[in-house]
C-alpha cells in the first residue's frame, strides 16, 4: 500500500515536471519569435515613416549612402526571415532607381577613393539573384574596379577615403571587407577573401588597446593629423560606434571566409576577444556609452547605435558557434536595455529609437579632433539607420537563436 503510494507520488512528479518542461520550452520558443516579431515591427515602423528607401537615415536625395544601405540590408533580412516580398520590394525599387543598365550608380564618384560608397554594394547581391539583372553586377564591378586602384597605407591598408590620406578607420573595414568577402566566395574571386582578410588584420594590428581591449577609432601612418598620437598614430579616444562598426564587420565577414581559410580562427579569436572585453563597459541597464571606456564621465551618454551594434554582432556571434551560448545573455541585455530606455511607442503605434549619435569622425572641416568633448557633443536624433538597422537585424539573429530559418544563418 505504502510502496504503490509512493510510486504514485513519483509518477506524478514526473509528469509535473514534464509539463514544466515543456512549458519552459514553450516559453523559450515564444521568446525567441517575440524578438524576431519586435524586430519585424520596428521594420514596419521605419517604412512607415520612410515610404521610400533613399528617406532612410532620414535622406534628402537618391543617393548611394552607406546608411541606406544598412537599413536596406535589414530590409532584406526581414524579408528572407519573414518571406513577405514586400521588404524587398522595398529595396529593389530604390537599387533600380540608382543603377542605370551600364552599371553607373548616380551620384557615385569613384575618383574620391570613399569607402562608404562600397557598404551598399551589398544590397546588391541579393537583387542581382532575384532579378537576374546584368546592371547589378555591373554595379557591383565598378565597386570592385574603384577598391583595386584604392589608395593604401604602406602595409597595405585602405585609406578610409582620399580625402583622409594614409588613415585607416574601423569603420572602413565594416564598409569594404564584408562586401569583399561575399563578392570573393560568390563569384569565386578568391583574391577578394583574401582582401577581406588583409584589411581586418591590419586594422586589427593598427588600432587594438591591449590594456583596455577595445580599438581605437584610426590610426593615421603619417602622424600628421592633430588627432592622431606623435607615436603611434592613433585617435585619443574609443569611439563606441567605430567598434560596433568592427565588431559587425568581423561577424559578417566570417560568413564568406571558409574554415579552412589561414585567417578564418584569426578573425574568430577576434570575435572571442571583443566579445569577452565589452561586457565590462556595458552598464546595468544593458547599454553601452558613446565613448566606451569611460560612462561615469560626465557629459557621456548611454547611445543607441553602439548598443544595436553589440547586440547584433553577439547574436550572431553565438548563433555562429564563435563563442559561448552564454553571451547570449549579453544581447538580450542589450535588447532590453533598448527596448525599455531608447525605444518610444508613438500614438499611431509606430516604435521610435532615440538618442542615436548622427555622425562620428576625424579631421575635415570643421575639425573633429577626437576628443571626448568632440564625440559627446555631436549631433543626436532619432531613428539613425546606423542604429534601427543593426537594431532590426539583432532582433532577428535573436529570434533564431539555435534556428537557423530562411537562409538568414550561413549552415
Amino acid at each position: 500500500m505504502k510502496k504503490s503510494y509512493i510510486c504514485a507520488k513519483l509518477r506524478k512528479m514526473r509528469k509535473s515536471a514534464l509539463v514544466l518542461l515543456l512549458c519552459l520550452l514553450s516559453l523559450s520558443l515564444w521568446a525567441q519569435e517575440d524578438y524576431a516579431a519586435y524586430g519585424i515591427r520596428f521594420a514596419e515602423s521605419e517604412m512607415a515613416r520612410f515610404p521610400e528607401a533613399w528617406q532612410l537615415d532620414h535622406g534628402s536625395r537618391l543617393f548611394f549612402g552607406y546608411s541606406q544601405g544598412v537599413g536596406c540590408c535589414a530590409m532584406l533580412q526581414v524579408g528572407k526571415y519573414t518571406g513577405d516580398k514586400k521588404y524587398f520590394d522595398y529595396v529593389e525599387q530604390w537599387a533600380d532607381s540608382l543603377i542605370a543598365d551600364d552599371g553607373t550608380i548616380h551620384l557615385y564618384t569613384p575618383e574620391t577613393y570613399n569607402l562608404d560608397f562600397i557598404n551598399s554594394g551589398k544590397v546588391l547581391f541579393e537583387v542581382y539573384q532575384q532579378t537576374d539583372d546584368a546592371k547589378y553586377k555591373k554595379a557591383m564591378e565598378k565597386l570592385v574596379r574603384q577598391l583595386k586602384n584604392h589608395p593604401r597605407t604602406c602595409d597595405g591598408g585602405y585609406w578610409h577615403k582620399l580625402i583622409y590620406p594614409h588613415q585607416m578607420w574601423l569603420d572602413g573595414i565594416y564598409m569594404a571587407s564584408p562586401f569583399m568577402a561575399q563578392y570573393g566566395a560568390i563569384f569565386k574571386k578568391e583574391e577578394w577573401i583574401d582582401e577581406a582578410v588583409k584589411q581586418v588584420t591590419l586594422c586589427h594590428q593598427h588600432t587594438f588597446d591591449a590594456h583596455t581591449g577595445l580599438y581605437h577609432h584610426a590610426w593615421d601612418e603619417s602622424r600628421s593629423q592633430r588627432w592622431a598620437n606623435p607615436e603611434t598614430g592613433l585617435s585619443p579616444n574609443f569611439w563606441g560606434r567605430s567598434i560596433g562598426w568592427y565588431f559587425m564587420a568581423l561577424v559578417d565577414c566570417l560568413d564568406w571566409i571558409p574554415v579552412e581559410h589561414e585567417g578564418f580562427q584569426r578573425i574568430v579569436g577576434y570575435v572571442r576577444d571583443l566579445a569577452g572585453t565589452l561586457p565590462r563597459y556595458q552598464d546595468k541597464d544593458g547599454l553601452w556609452y558613446q565613448v566606451l571606456d569611460c560612462p561615469e564621465r560626465e557629459g557621456n551618454f548611454p547611445e543607441a547605435s553602439v548598443t544595436a551594434q553589440f547586440m547584433y554582432a553577439y547574436a550572431k556571434a553565438v548563433n555562429k558557434g564563435y563563442i559561448d551560448p552564454a553571451f547570449r545573455q549579453i544581447a538580450v541585455k542589450a535588447f532590453e536595455g533598448l527596448k525599455n530606455q531608447l525605444i518610444e511607442e508613438k500614438e499611431d503605434g509606430t516604435l521610435s529609437l532615440t538618442r542615436c549619435c548622427a555622425v562620428g569622425g576625424l579631421g575635415g572641416d570643421p575639425y573633429r579632433d577626437g576628443s571626448f568633448e568632440y564625440y559627446t557633443h555631436e549631433k543626436i536624433r532619432d531613428n539613425d539607420a546606423k542604429a534601427t538597422g543593426p537594431f532590426i537585424m539583432g532582433c532577428l539573429q535573436l529570434g533564431n537563436m539555435s534556428n537557423a530559418r530562411n537562409g538568414i544563418l550561413k549552415e
